[in-house]
């Protein structure tokens, strides 16, 4: 009996909650006087610091990590809406990231430092954890392929068809099928959050679930 090419799409996607969150914040000030200003962002530098540094224990948190870049300073003579140069005014900023094991302690920290002189939260981007992700992700792929069988097997049913027999299996665009767009690619995972101001006025922290997805393709004869 002649034999039944059957190409299919499997997936599959985990919904996990947030593990780690990192949070980006900048502590900056400006002026008239570039000495005033580079003072007022190292000292309130060294205060962030100091308070992050008392947090930190990459083991057991609530800090596991964090960085800082260089002071930056610059100076620019912005124009009124006459059209005239007025006088100089210096700027300094630093950069800093903080990443939590203990999202309620950040959302404590955020609110606390965003009340800061000098201090603007940019925003948090939430993660999993490594052995999390990778537990993840093999789970998400193992699952795609028993999709991609099951479908299989439906079309071939719905053919009259009884045996199916895999004869190709690939990640996304790797069967040479150019027919459509090509998902992302198997395994990915993404974050997305969300700060908003909670009922009470204080900053309430929500993370979206990351998402994990795998998505392969598969080629099966059927008979």
């Amino acid at each position: 009996m002649q034999e039944t090419v059957v190409t299919v799409e499997g997936r599959f996607t985990h919904h996990h909650p947030a593990e780690r969150g990192t949070v980006t914040l900048a502590v900056g000030f400006e002026g008239p006087g570039r000495d005033d200003v580079v003072r007022r962002t190292t000292q309130a530098h060294a205060r962030l610091v100091e308070q992050v540094r008392a947090l930190h224990d990459p083991s057991a948190g609530p800090v596991t990590w964090w960085s800082s870049q260089r002071l930056s300073v610059w100076g620019q003579r912005p124009w009124n809406n006459q059209g005239k140069q007025l006088a100089m005014v210096h700027h300094a900023s630093v950069q800093l990231e903080v990443k939590f094991s203990d999202l309620a302690r950040l959302a404590d920290w955020v609110e606390q430092v965003a009340a800061l002189d000098g201090v603007t939260v940019h925003g948090v981007r939430w993660a999993l954890t490594e052995v999390t992700r990778r537990r993840l992700v093999v789970d998400a792929r193992e699952r795609a392929v028993a999709d991609a069988v099951a479908r299989a097997r439906v079309y071939a049913g719905a053919l009259g068809l009884s045996d199916v027999r895999a004869v190709a299996l690939a990640e996304p665009g790797m069967l040479g099928d150019q027919s459509r767009p090509v998902p992302a690619e198997a395994g990915i995972a993404m974050a997305r959050g969300a700060a908003k101001e909670a009922d009470g006025g204080g900053l309430e922290l929500k993370p979206e679930d990351i998402t994990v997805e795998s998505t392969v393709h598969a080629r099966f004869a059927a008979s």
